[in-house]
């Protein structure tokens, strides 16, 4: 070691042990200033709301959100509740039960902020009455018709392309009423109003109807369901997070004053964070309510590192103020090292697609920026405060741990055989990645315990797909669309999709025509086709129109100048990869099969979601390689070794890609959450490396250590520490893992993956790296180096 180099380590150390010192001698009032700070932060939490609006997942230039928003802008924006009523007996075409759902199409038009409400009661059948185009409900007064007429009703329903698989089964024993709803979206609380007027609505109905069961879906659903499933999480996961904490800590470090002060700075940088997003605007969603989760999780590797070397020095014989301050000279930087990483590591989520992912980042962020400043204050404070016994044990210079004496023994003999083994052993766990899938389906965002999730998944078997796909197909010019051969396609693109396996159902304004054409030649079979004349088509559609009620127009199918109609394909619940390739397919018919006014982009929140996993990775990457490099610098400069902080990078990233291919093997789907986490497990995994690395590197540069003693050293200083917070991170994303939100559960499974094999590897590869790359030579200084307070280096 350079003498500057040991005059600049020296100063440091000085500074380090001051402050430590200070922090005790003002203990009062360090902690009163920290709580205050915390307390300053987190009144900003009363700001804080929720935000559960499907549209929070997607950035304002998102691609296909603007295509959405354009197709909606053209016609209407038809956000929906989607309500099924499956008849206990199995027959929905009785007079009690249709009775009922004409009253339930009827009150459904309460809804807050609805427009339209479609069921086969209401729906405008049109037949013909001598030579007038008769447009009526299909079902009117249900408890007046014969047995004759309702049995008519059936046959028509079911028959009817526009109604079948789509608002009624085939057998007759399941019916829906959709209702479209315009959310001007000016407060977060016009879902909510919507959602709770229909669950109202459908527990009315059930009582009032003992023989008609319902489930409900929907986009407006969506929203709801992202709010139960935060709100389930909060309710359960913190809690328990909370209780595994305070058993780890307690079992590690025996003592009850350590759990209290690490508790201590939990809370206090939950309130520093919950507080911060208040105070800048954030609104909570469902990815970004789990930073509460991940703060708990992360702020107590801080901890634990401060108490288990207090501990370790009070049993060898230090005093307690001897023993804080030692613990924060020895763990001062590579603390801050290991909070300045994963702060970096957060913050790469700046670049995510979906802005949730920028608020979660954010937070943690803000979290761990609080939990680093509140271990090295807070904690020594409360600690100096508290009462800590420990009797002194015989430990001296022996091993901590006889199992990591004995580990370190095996890497240090095998050394070669270990490197080569853990470098084959995850090059070819690393191949596997590639059996990864690309999947966003939103459906599956949710258990089973959430209702959302159990209705949908009942309505998709039973009676219609969730997931739709929506052109808006131009005839080219005013009018267009009453044009013979535009309509001729339009029948052509819909029989093509029909032969489609992913399709359940097809709206297409070619049925109307048929339908219109059919009635106005006295309902004969011959004319259920498109017109043959431009000029009768339009008059046959305008007479069609002045028929229709309110509410029930076609100005969500036709754009104003009838130049385009929208053409809506519900299919079944694929995966977003098959729902993409679909959708290519469709548009690659329309180009080889139409006009170029015909051709379109599909748009629809399905597709949405289902490109999002795509964006998200790209962008996704562009941080993660920037946070990379970052880390990269910041580890040379830290460790003070160009060729240590290299070095490094190998166990900090190849557990990331071993981490993947065991995932690829296990579930092999990535999605929105997962695409984030190379990023955010970087920061955190390195927490293990730099505590390693920076006890190796003492060991030669103060005690003079060759590298084979260096490593032991390592192990018996930080091995145990290593594993405790390992096994807190674990922990803590295992308890992630159970949230009812498939984001966050994806994402705590892959990171508790990447986290497991981090340490497997920092206690194989990294010693076995080195000490065959790394710097052999021992630093000749005195083995009994004395510090400033008369302690020997080799017992720090």
């Amino acid at each position: 070691m350079t003498q500057a180099l040991k005059e600049m380590q020296a100063n440091s150390q000085k500074k380090i042990i001051a402050f430590a010192g200070w922090v005790i001698k003002w203990r009062w009032l360090v902690l009163i200033a920290t709580l205050g700070i915390a307390m300053g932060f987190g009144s900003g939490g009363r700001f804080l709301g929720f935000n559960g609006d499907y549209h929070v997942f997607f950035s304002e230039d998102n691609p296909q959100l603007l295509a959405y928003e354009a197709l909606q802008n053209k016609y209407t924006k038809d956000d929906n509740v989607f309500i099924v009523v499956a008849a206990k007996d199995g027959k929905i075409f009785t007079q009690e039960n249709l009775t009922a759902i004409e009253k339930l199409t009827a009150d459904a038009w309460q809804t807050p902020y609805s427009t339209r409400v479609d069921a086969i009661t209401n729906f405008q059948h049109t037949k013909a009455v001598a030579d007038d185009l008769y447009v009526d409900d299909l079902v009117r007064n249900a408890n007046e018709r014969s047995d004759a007429e309702l049995k008519e009703a059936f046959e028509i329903a079911i028959n009817q392309p526009l109604l079948k698989d789509r608002l009624v089964d085939s057998k007759g024993s399941l019916t829906a009423v959709n209702i479209t709803v315009k959310i001007p979206g000016e407060r977060v609380e016009e879902g909510p109003e919507i959602l709770a007027s229909t669950r109202e609505l459908v527990a009315n109905f059930e009582a009032e109807n003992p023989g008609l069961k319902t489930y409900s879906s929907g986009m407006v659903n969506l929203s709801g369901a992202f709010f139960e499933a935060s709100m389930n999480d909060m309710g359960t996961l913190i809690p328990l997070m909370f209780l595994i904490i305070v058993i780890t800590i307690v079992l590690t470090t025996r003592t009850g004053s350590g759990t209290l002060a690490t508790l201590f700075v939990i809370i206090m940088s939950i309130m520093t964070a919950m507080g911060f997003a208040g105070w800048i605007g954030i609104q909570l969603t469902p990815p970004s309510a789990a930073a509460m989760t991940m703060i708990m999780t992360l702020a107590v590797a801080d901890s634990i590192h401060l108490l288990i070397t207090m501990v370790q020095s009070m049993k060898k014989g230090f005093s307690k103020k001897e023993a804080i301050v030692e613990s924060v000279r020895v763990n001062f930087m590579p603390v801050f090292i290991t909070s300045l990483t994963t702060v970096i590591g957060f913050l790469s989520m700046n670049f995510s697609d979906s802005p949730p992912f920028h608020d979660l980042g954010n937070m943690t962020a803000v979290g761990m920026t609080a939990a680093f400043l509140f271990s090295i204050t807070t904690l020594p404070a409360l600690m100096a405060i508290l009462p800590v016994k420990f009797k002194q044990t015989s430990e001296g210079n022996e091993a901590q741990n006889p199992f990591f004496r004995k580990l370190a023994d095996f890497v240090v003999s095998n050394d070669k055989k270990v490197l080569w083994g853990t470098v084959a052993a995850s090059l070819f766990i690393s191949t596997l990645m590639i059996k990864n899938e690309l999947n966003e389906e939103f459906i599956k965002y949710f258990d089973s315990d959430i209702t959302f999730r159990t209705d949908t998944d009942f309505i998709s078997e039973n009676l219609t797909g969730i997931y739709t796909v929506e052109f808006s197909i131009g005839s080219g010019e005013e009018g267009g669309i009453n044009n013979p051969a535009y309509l001729d396609k339009l029948e052509e693109f819909d029989d093509w999709l029909n032969t489609q396996d992913e399709v359940v159902h097809v709206n297409s304004f070619s049925e109307i025509a048929k339908r219109i054409n059919k009635s106005m030649h006295g309902d004969s079979l011959e004319y259920y086709r498109v017109p043959d004349n431009r000029e009768q088509a339009a008059q046959f559609l305008l007479l069609y129109e002045m028929s229709l009620p309110f509410g029930l127009d076609l100005n969500n199918q036709v754009n104003v100048d009838k130049s385009e109609t929208r053409f809506i394909i519900t299919t079944k619940n694929v995966s977003s990869n098959q729902l993409i390739d679909f959708t290519e397919r469709s548009q690659d018919w329309l180009k080889s099969n139409t006009p170029e006014a015909m051709h379109a982009v599909a748009s629809s929140t399905s597709l949405m979601f289902s490109h999002l996993t795509r964006r998200q990775l790209n962008s996704m990457m562009t941080g993660s390689i920037g946070a990379l490099i970052l880390i990269s610098f910041i580890l040379m400069f830290a460790l003070r070794s160009f060729r240590h902080g290299l070095l490094s990078l190998i166990p900090n990233l190849v557990p990331i890609a071993v981490g993947f291919g065991l995932w690829g093997i296990t579930a092999g789907i990535i999605n929105t959450g997962i695409s984030v986490v190379f990023g955010m497990t970087l920061g955190i995994i390195v927490d293990d490396t730099v505590h390693f690395l920076s006890k190796y590197l003492r060991a030669k540069r103060e005690h003079g250590m060759s590298s084979e003693n260096a490593v032991r050293y390592a192990f018996d200083t930080v091995g145990k520490a290593l594993v405790v917070t390992t096994v807190v991170l674990i922990a803590g994303f295992l308890v992630m893992a159970q949230s009812s939100f498939g984001m966050n559960e994806g994402m705590a499974k892959v990171t508790m993956l990447i986290i497991s094999v981090a340490l497997i590897l920092d206690f194989l590869m990294l010693p076995a790296i080195l000490l065959n790359v790394g710097d052999k030579s021992a630093t000749k200084e005195s083995e009994n180096q004395i510090t400033e307070n008369g302690e020997s280096l080799v017992t720090a």
